[in-house]
């Protein structure tokens, strides 16, 4: 007898969560049944997967070796299922990661042409950071995800979206102040303590420490969750930031006190892309592409009418 699917996914749920009760909680069975599914998969295999603790399991040697099998294989399964409903395009149900520093801007738009393009395509959206996207996508949870590059797994293949450059927000006073004696804005002037990040874990903090030249945060550092707190903060004079051009029509609608400067050129910028697992394309990336970067184009020119 061979394992079933059942029980690989089942077991994947107890190491993932460490405990029965929780595990059959996510796989909406009874503890008992879960419990017998583990046991019998471990019968077929003739070893122990999990051992048993008064507070949870801790995987055995074998069981670590299993559930990395058993990931890759219940990946393989998601992908399958994922290229049968995509067997005539972008139709079906599509599963779509995004950034936070993307999804509140580009989704609205992008939705609104999908659901243009056909009614009937099921649409499931999660939003998570990079590392957490990733994860999905190698284990078969999302489709695809739009990200900033670059990234760095493999076997993954990526198709360019949109440049979305960065301008500098604060309070008009805060800009006039830093621009003051310049020829010309370059981000690497710009020291630690001057500017206000994300919290750590957003791609976007990182980038924007890189195209600064800093090493690390200023001694005050206000990180925030979301670009719409970081901008709150901005533009009531806690200090300068970066935004990318295409959160600048909503933010600037939100806290009308900040003011914005672009940057010399070249302006630094992020590359947004719509990043997926390599093969098994059947005709829905392009369409899909296509629909993201109209959406984001919208919103750059928009950003540019803002921000000149």
């Amino acid at each position: 007898m061979n394992p079933s699917l059942k029980q690989l996914r089942y077991f994947v749920a107890l190491a993932e969560t460490g405990g029965f009760g929780r595990a059959a909680e996510i796989v909406h069975v009874t503890q008992p049944a879960l419990s017998q599914q583990i046991k019998e998969l471990e019968t077929i295999l003739g070893v122990e997967l999990v051992e048993r603790l008064p507070r949870g399991v801790r995987l055995t040697r074998a069981g670590r070796e299993v559930l990395e099998r058993s990931r890759r294989i219940m990946a393989e399964v998601a992908d399958l299922e994922r290229a049968a409903r995509m067997t005539r395009g972008l139709s079906g149900r599509l599963r779509l990661g995004v950034i936070p520093t993307v999804a509140p801007y580009l989704l609205p738009l992008a939705l609104t042409r999908l659901r243009a393009r056909d009614l009937t395509l099921d649409i499931r959206v999660r939003e998570a950071q990079t590392e957490a996207l990733l994860a999905d996508l190698e284990a078969g949870r999302i489709d695809a995800m739009v990200a900033a590059l670059p990234v760095a797994e493999p076997n993954l293949a990526v198709t360019p979206l949109i440049t979305d450059r960065f301008v500098l927000a604060g309070t008009p006073g805060r800009l006039a102040r830093w621009a003051e004696g310049r020829s010309a804005l370059r981000p690497d002037a710009l020291a630690p303590d001057q500017l206000l990040l994300l919290d750590e874990g957003h791609c976007l903090a990182d980038q924007a420490l890189e195209v600064c030249g800093l090493r690390g945060r200023g001694r005050v550092d206000l990180g925030a969750s979301s670009l719409a707190t970081l901008t709150g903060l901005v533009a009531e004079g806690f200090g300068l930031t970066l935004l990318p051009e295409i959160a600048l029509r909503a933010e600037t609608a939100a806290a009308p006190g900040l003011a914005l400067r672009r940057f010399a050129d070249p302006e630094p910028a992020r590359e947004l892309a719509l990043i997926r697992r390599a093969g098994g394309d059947d005709g829905w990336v392009a369409p899909l592409a296509a629909l993201l970067g109209e959406a984001g184009a919208e919103l750059l020119d928009s950003a540019r009418a803002v921000c000149a």
